[in-house]
């Protein structure tokens, strides 16, 4: 297949296409540019519309103008070729999903680690789906194996409604959604479960608590955090300490990383059993 780079060569200076941008990620028929140089902001239309033409699964192309923040982590992106909308409809492991990247957080670069999370789920456990925005850790779950029941917990009221749309998309029956802050709906549902997802990876040290606490003898725990590869210990520390202000004891059962977001710095998940 022709690239980017190649059927710009005409259009673009020399200088221009030293500049021009080559790597996007595609989200259903979105592609979306993460880093845009300033400098080809008059030739953004044409470098869209050139995508569009040689990818013919792109519909939509946009460029972030501002990166992941706010108490959701969304980013502000704008449509710079194709079609005028930014909700979009995409698969992964066997699952339909509707979104808006825009109002809501998801990545498919992390449907991999989705795939391995599913794959350990044994029949009529009872699952917990913290942080679950869209619903792809819930329906991935529920679709492609037999959890007893996923209860899945979103704030942001955007992502809870699709996640409410994704549910019916995929016609699953066993996912209970509850829409809020997770440190407040888990201690009512007054349960312990037997897998509990933590795919929140800023900030998911704070609701460590709150997930233990929800836990049981033999609860599986999968912790996500943000950390340079000299620094994996810390994730360690972060569970240990939780775990004596809850009194439970742990087990480390692996260490994966799923995703890398600079120089040394990785997504990584920590699976442990609670003892």
């Amino acid at each position: 297949m022709t690239t980017l780079k190649q059927s710009l060569k005409n259009k673009l200076t020399k200088k221009q296409l030293e500049l021009a941008p080559t790597s996007f990620d595609t989200v259903g028929d979105l592609a979306i540019f993460s880093d845009f140089p300033k400098e080809l902001k008059n030739k953004e239309k044409l470098i869209g519309e050139t995508l569009i033409e040689i990818n013919h699964q792109v519909n939509v192309v946009l460029k972030k103008t501002k990166k992941y923040s706010g108490i959701f982590r969304t980013p502000k992106l704008k449509i710079i070729a194709g079609k005028r909308r930014k909700e979009t409809e995409l698969k992964e492991n066997n699952i339909r999903l509707k979104l808006n990247p825009e109002k809501t957080y998801y990545s498919i670069r992390s449907a991999s680690e989705r795939k391995r999370i599913s794959q350990q789920i044994k029949d009529d456990e009872e699952v917990l789906v913290m942080f679950s925005g869209v619903g792809p850790y819930s329906i991935v779950i529920a679709k492609n194996k037999n959890p007893k029941i996923v209860y899945s917990i979103e704030i942001n009221p955007d992502a809870y409604k699709y996640q409410e749309e994704n549910i019916k998309l995929n016609k699953i029956t066993n996912i209970k959604l509850y829409k809020g802050d997770v440190k407040k709906i888990t201690p009512k549902l007054k349960k312990k479960f037997d897998r509990i997802l933590m795919p929140l990876p800023r900030s998911a040290e704070e609701y460590l608590v709150t997930a233990l606490k929800a836990s049981k003898k033999s609860t599986i725990i999968h912790f996500y955090d943000f950390l340079h590869e000299n620094e994996f210990n810390l994730a360690k520390e972060k569970i240990d300490k939780a775990c004596k202000t809850t009194k439970k004891k742990f087990k480390i059962i692996s260490t994966t990383k799923c995703g890398q977001f600079g120089p040394g710095i990785y997504r990584l998940c920590i699976d442990f059993k609670v003892l």
